[in-house]
């Protein structure tokens, strides 16, 4: 049942091949493991995917997908999985994030008021910066160890219920 769910919201290998930003990868996006779907390249992928969705970076598929193929899992699960940071969920991630950092650091919340400018990114760089991607990357191992065991779990209760299931008829 995991794996049929999973597969429902997966795009589609081919689409993910054709993008221009993953042509980088050449052959090495043609490994038969990479589109595979069992419990290990699920867990591993969720993994991968979270942890990348949680850092605030551009081009997140990208390096989702650079990391999906060394260790060898699901990437369109890993690439997929990081667009949980969309436009929509980014401001309030990535503001939990900040106060995550703050709280790690033993810091004050500092006031600030969004601006799109270089000005603005530079400034705060300084000043919610630090606290900003300690958080993001406490929240990202986070994400990424409750998304392997999360995913293992479910993975196996499924097959243990179909299992059961077997055995009652």
């Amino acid at each position: 049942m995991a794996k049929k769910t999973i597969q429902r919201f997966l795009p589609d290998h081919n689409k993910i091949k054709q993008q221009k930003s993953l042509k980088i990868f050449g052959r090495l996006l043609h490994d038969a493991n990479l589109w595979h779907l069992n419990r290990r390249s699920a867990r591993g992928a969720f993994s991968v995917g979270l942890f990348f969705a949680f850092i605030p970076v551009p081009f997140q598929m990208v390096l989702a997908a650079a990391f999906a193929i060394p260790f060898r899992v699901n990437l369109p699960l890993s690439v997929a999985l990081v667009w949980l940071t969309n436009p929509l969920t980014m401001p309030p991630i990535f503001y939990c994030s900040y106060l995550v950092g703050v709280f790690a650091l033993g810091q004050e919340t500092q006031p600030f008021h969004f601006e799109a400018s270089w000005e603005w990114l530079t400034q705060s760089l300084s000043t919610i910066g630090p606290a900003f991607m300690v958080g993001s990357l406490i929240c990202a191992s986070v994400a990424s160890v409750i998304g392997y065991f999360g995913i293992d779990y479910l993975w196996r209760r499924s097959v243990n219920k179909a299992w059961s299931s077997r055995n009652k008829q």
